[in-house]
């Protein structure tokens, strides 16, 4: 009797569900057919997927009333340990480039870059070339340039409103030859054909670097920024120095100097081309990382006595450029100094610049002077092998008086250092410039040259760990003699020192 009635029960309730299972059935009829019906609809015709109605169907969503009502209570109630201020919101991602379907059938992906790339320019400096012509020294990204062609253009506005700005396009110079990394080097010549700016009114240099094809075209921009803001004061000031004979018969502009420095190597270097270059003279150091404590402590008396000026030029290792960017830093001296010396010189802390007995720094370039630049040639000498007779007072003399082993292997291009008449060149390189006005002479054998100690400049220990009793030997298959020319000069340099500033650095370490 019990299963009649479950029957019975069961019967009754599916009689009175009937009409709500004949809708449900019907309609999963035709969303199923719908779905069906749509894998023979042309996909132009459409802008979504069977697989994406599906995906409706069966991945329900929270109502939106419970969500907003959830963080409405969460809002609401903070926690004990939460703060009452309530942070800013944050700023809302950018909106996505999608896949699209074209009409004509073609699925267009969507790429979408973050972050940001090598900068357009990064300006270090900009200086007056003469009354109409400017350099503006930086650095740029150097994909762009190797497979773009980006340009730029150079105008100059007057302070006098009147005045109308004037613009050029300007000429690049990238003095790096290739070497640049991330970055590379550029020099800016604007020239105008007018003379620009008065003792009257200042005016302003801006830039307008395009990138030009280079990269995304998409974000073919031009970056516009301020190159130099000038008063009429800064003109005459400029104008004062320009009609000036030259302050400085030589003047050296140092490429960076980075790494752990040896004290007494830079001591020995400044002094022994203090005394050469003479009472005129500068030397402009740049610092890369390279000057700590130590180091300092022997450019101090030379910047005291008005011989020595530092920058410090740690920032520029921020952007990956060749050698911490040196040859940026060469252009930037060129520039900021050309008219202020008569010849500058290029090269490094371990080489020394020596002219023969019988003549002077000074009658060399005077019988060089026809030329804008001269290049000079190099002695490479020894760094470890030292004289037996030294042994037990090596310590005692300085690393250019006991390292005198030249190598003198024949029939390889070894690297030159140059220097020119500032006036005449353009931009240049670290071991000569291209782009001067007038001639170079590479022919100064018997002249002038200079002597590399290649790796000493960074050694804090005794150079000499090889001693030995002969005028001639050979190791690691590289021809070595005996050159004591920069050792019969030591003495006189040691005097020149304790002269020009007593004692200060006698117990300089290495």
């Amino acid at each position: 009797m019990s299963k009649e009635k479950e029957r019975r029960m069961f019967v009754g309730v599916v009689w009175n569900c009937a009409a709500e299972l004949k809708l449900l059935l019907t309609a999963l009829l035709f969303l199923c057919s719908l779905i069906t019906l749509l894998h023979f609809i042309p996909s132009r015709l459409i802008t979504f997927s069977p697989v994406d109605l599906g995906s409706c169907i069966s991945t329900p969503t929270a109502p939106l009333h419970f969500v907003s009502h959830l963080n409405a209570t969460n809002s609401s109630t903070p926690s004990a340990n939460t703060s009452t201020t309530t942070p800013p919101p944050a700023p809302e991602p950018p909106s996505l480039e999608k896949d699209r379907l074209l009409l004509n059938g073609v699925v267009k992906r969507a790429f979408n870059p973050f972050g940001s790339a090598a900068y357009n320019f990064i300006l270090m400096s900009a200086y007056r070339g003469g009354y109409n012509t400017f350099a503006v020294m930086g650095l740029g990204s150097k994909p762009l340039h190797v497979y773009g062609k980006p340009s730029y253009r150079c105008e100059w506005v007057s302070s006098d409103k009147q005045k109308n700005p004037i613009s050029v396009v300007g000429h690049k110079i990238l003095p790096d030859w290739g070497y640049g990394r991330v970055y590379t080097v550029i020099v800016i010549n604007c020239t105008f054909p007018v003379p620009v700016g008065n003792g009257e009114n200042g005016g302003k240099l801006l830039v307008h670097a395009t990138t030009n094809g280079g990269g995304d075209t998409n974000f073919n921009t031009t970056d516009t920024f301020e190159a130099l803001s000038e008063t009429g004061q800064d003109f005459v000031n400029f104008t004062s120095v320009y009609e000036a004979p030259p302050k400085y018969d030589f003047f050296y502009c140092g490429s960076s100097l980075y790494g752990n420095l040896s004290p007494q190597r830079v001591r020995e270097w400044l002094a022994f081309h203090v005394r050469l270059f003479g009472e005129k003279s500068h030397f402009v150091i740049h610092d890369a990382g390279g000057v700590h404590e130590g180091v300092m402590e022997v450019l101090k008396p030379w910047m005291e006595k008005g011989y020595v000026t530092l920058q410090d030029i740690r920032d520029q290792e921020r952007f990956d450029g060749y050698y911490h960017n040196q040859f940026l830093i060469v252009n930037d001296c060129l520039h900021r100094y050309k008219f202020q010396a008569k010849w500058m010189f290029f090269f490094d802390v371990d080489e020394y610049i020596y002219v023969p007995k019988k003549s002077t720094i000074k009658s060399v370039v005077n019988s060089l002077s026809d030329y804008t630049q001269f290049t000079i040639e190099q002695m490479p000498m020894s760094n470890k092998l030292c004289l037996e007779e030294d042994r037990g007072k090596s310590y005692r003399k300085w690393g250019f008086e006991k390292l005198v082993y030249k190598d003198v292997k024949t029939g390889i291009r070894r690297d030159r250092k140059y220097a020119v008449q500032p006036r005449n060149v353009i931009a240049n390189g670290v071991h000569m410039s291209q782009n001067t006005v007038g001639k170079t002479t590479h022919k100064t054998e018997g002249r002038i040259k200079y002597f590399h100690y290649h790796g000493t400049i960074a050694e804090h220990r005794e150079p000499c760990r090889q001693l030995v009793n002969t005028t001639a030997i050979t190791v690691d298959g590289i021809p070595y003699n005996v050159d004591t020319t920069m050792r019969d000069v030591a003495a006189t340099v040691k005097r020149f020192e304790l002269k020009m500033i007593g004692t200060t650095l006698q117990r300089t370490r290495q």
